[in-house]
């Protein structure tokens, strides 16, 4: 029997139909994913030692025309901000060897010598939001980011503390070219706006 009471915890809307509040997604029930990222090809040990990691943001910069006796504005290219993943960095080394890997694919440090093009070194992040399932049926994605074009800008491989008994993380900070965001089961954004072969819309820095 349903308790018609929960129907009261929400926004009373009016000249609406009254309903429960909607679930909200939970920030600890979340996935990482990498494809090419450093060299040896697997890359699930950096899925499953994630602490954390921060949702794409997107800004796009003011442009303006000035008029007679006014300025009207209006949205000009967007760009990509950085986004953060925290990384444990476990005993048997595997972590912090995918993270050497890439960064020795962005440079070579030992021989001072670049990639001859970004594309070479560049890898796509995925990050899942999913719904709490770990049983027979499998976990439920609610909502999909999928960043294209990623480099790591900053690799910081943490403190070392007498004082402390907390695990050692690796943070990335990763910059993407551009960003898809896929809903769950269908794409976020209005009609008409161009998507990608998944259904997504895809967002980008100028690129299309």
């Amino acid at each position: 029997m349903s308790i018609g009471s929960l129907s009261k915890f929400t926004v009373p809307i009016q000249g609406g139909a009254t309903q429960g509040m909607l679930m909200p997604k939970l920030s600890y029930r979340f996935r990482v994913s990498f494809e090419n990222f450093g060299a040896s090809g697997a890359t699930t040990e950096l899925t499953k030692q994630v602490s954390e990691a921060a949702r794409p943001k997107v800004t796009l910069e003011n442009q303006k025309i000035l008029v007679y006796n006014s300025t009207l504005n209006y949205a000009g290219r967007p760009t990509w901000g950085t986004i953060s993943i925290k990384l444990r960095d476990d005993v048997s080394g595997n972590v912090s060897k995918l993270v050497g890997e890439q960064n020795q694919k962005q440079f070579d440090f030992f021989e001072q010598s670049s990639a001859a093009a970004a594309g070479d070194y560049k890898f796509t992040m995925r990050i899942e939001m999913l719904d709490g399932g770990n049983g027979t049926a499998g976990a439920v994605t609610l909502e999909t980011w999928e960043c294209y074009g990623c480099y790591i800008q900053e690799t910081a491989w943490g403190d070392l503390k007498y004082s402390t008994q907390t695990p050692m993380e690796i943070t990335l900070t990763i910059q993407p070219d551009s960003c898809v965001q896929v809903g769950k089961g269908a794409a976020i954004g209005v009609s008409g706006t161009k998507r990608n072969q998944n259904g997504g819309t895809m967002l980008s820095n100028g690129a299309t």
